[in-house]
């Protein structure tokens, strides 16, 4: 396998414009709605961290804070910010003071939710379709996970990521594959082994997953992109060894920009910054930058990154949420922030553990491992809806049953434009180029995000797909 040397030099790139100017070194704090925590559930017996990883959903014209606590995972209803409680809780299979880590992902009106301690952890489905009424747990299963540190989804494919994961009868093991084409029937499909050139894989932390394309966070091994269409046949498309960037560490999560032309990743170790990668050569990936939480502490450290609406969202240990403008992806500017903790940098970790900006409101979840579930809007500089209207496309109808239109014809836009349709969790569903100045597109029922590419002109809007 190829070793790729660590690049110097930088290169400037110019992606979606949205509504802030990369070049901006001005810095704003997000705006705080509300605050859900329980006093009540107990701490960690290593991190004293009550709280852990933070998801969200909408059903039904409501929006939910999903939130993982040592108990299990918490509905926590904040479609009004000034009434935030909680709505349900389904505690885990283990539950107490053993258990530090919980993690989501939701695929066709389920929730899946795994932990990483006590040996009668469980795989949970969550059938969440009949909020606010009720929610129903229809899979609770140690077959495939007893113990499993975190998942993805691939809804192209309909596959569940299970990262450094062990089940009742079988090995922990760096990470397992399961089909759920049928949701609440999962079955188990691939296990990983080994990588050529990078011999037996210990673990692979995290995975960011696109129509079988996985992007693995190999902790001490490195970065790894795997393509996975035929399961019997990986192949491998990219990497980074630990020797072959600045920085490097044990890497722990990452996100992919929309044309997956961008990758950020952190390394989870203290007074590291996070890496902007650039994919335009897969046979030759490299580190084109690294961010940080505008300070040089020794002991900041991200955890874990998300990328939605041009911003690259990243919650820190100690350093709360931080937002990075992707106007220049291969040069993001922080941009905003929100201090979820006031607990003084440290050599442990502690503070915001994840973050989720998806919800239709636009409203953003963050989770603070001490402090619980917070609600925070960014800004009045930034909101996808604040794009001038005359200027954007027309997509019509909105709401629709299923096919609609795009015109672009009053754009000043090249003829290539590539479409990409992403679900309000980050999940693409669409990615196509078109020829022509006015075309039509057919989806399934759902809330969508449609973005036009052509050039260095990037607009976006929501759309709704009805029933």
């Amino acid at each position: 396998m190829h070793r790729h040397p660590i690049h110097t030099i930088i290169l400037i790139g110019i992606t979606c414009l949205l509504t802030v100017a990369a070049s901006s070194q001005n810095r704003y704090q997000a705006d705080l709605l509300g605050r859900w925590h329980d006093e009540s559930i107990v701490g960690s017996e290593n991190h004293n961290n009550a709280y852990n990883e933070t998801y969200g959903v909408a059903v039904n014209g409501r929006e939910y804070g999903i939130i993982g606590s040592t108990s299990g995972t918490h509905f926590i209803d904040v479609t009004d910010t000034d009434d935030i409680f909680e709505a349900f809780l389904v505690p885990g299979g283990a539950v107490g003071s053993q258990i530090i880590h919980r993690d989501f992902h939701t695929h066709r009106g389920y929730l899946y939710a795994v932990a990483d301690q006590g040996d009668e952890s469980t795989l949970q489905v969550i059938d969440v379709t009949q909020l606010p009424e009720k929610i129903e747990v229809v899979y609770d299963s140690g077959e495939f996970s007893n113990r499993t540190h975190n998942i993805y989804i691939d809804t192209f494919a309909d596959r569940l990521y299970l990262c450094k994961t062990g089940g009742d009868e079988l090995d922990r093991l760096a990470m397992r594959i399961l089909d759920i084409s049928n949701p609440t029937q999962p079955e188990l499909i691939y296990t990983l082994l080994e990588i050529d050139g990078f011999g037996p894989i210990s673990t692979v932390h995290d995975a960011y997953v696109v129509d079988n394309i996985a992007y693995l966070n190999l902790g001490n091994q490195g970065f790894v992109i795997m393509d996975y269409a035929d399961i019997d046949n990986p192949q491998i498309l990219a990497s980074l060894y630990p020797e072959d960037y600045l920085q490097s560490g044990y890497n722990h999560s990452g996100w992919a920009t929309p044309d997956q032309q961008y990758y950020y990743m952190a390394d989870e170790n203290h007074g590291l910054d996070i890496k902007v990668v650039d994919l335009k050569d897969l046979s030759d990936i490299y580190v084109t930058d690294t961010i940080d939480a505008n300070n040089d502490s020794e002991f900041s450290i991200p955890h874990n990154l998300i990328v939605h609406d041009n911003y690259l969202y990243a919650s820190y240990y100690y350093d709360g949420l931080q937002i990075y403008d992707l106007t220049d992806p291969a040069h993001p500017v922080n941009v905003s922030f929100y201090p979820t903790s006031q607990i003084p940098h440290q050599g442990r970790w502690e503070g915001a553990w994840g973050v989720y900006p998806f919800l239709p409101s636009g409203n953003i979840l963050v989770s603070d491992m001490q402090e619980g579930l917070f609600v925070v809007k960014l800004p009045s500089f930034s909101s996808v809806d604040q794009v001038n209207k005359e200027e954007n496309f027309i997509i019509s109808p909105n709401p629709s049953n299923g096919e609609v239109s795009i015109d672009i014809r009053h754009l000043e836009m090249k003829s290539d434009t590539d479409v990409y349709v992403t679900t309000l969790d980050g999940k693409r569903v669409l990615s196509q180029s078109f020829d022509e100045d006015y075309f039509t597109l057919f989806l399934q029922p759902g809330f969508y995000f449609v973005q036009l590419k052509s050039g260095d002109t990037c607009l976006t809007q929501r759309l709704i797909i009805r029933q």
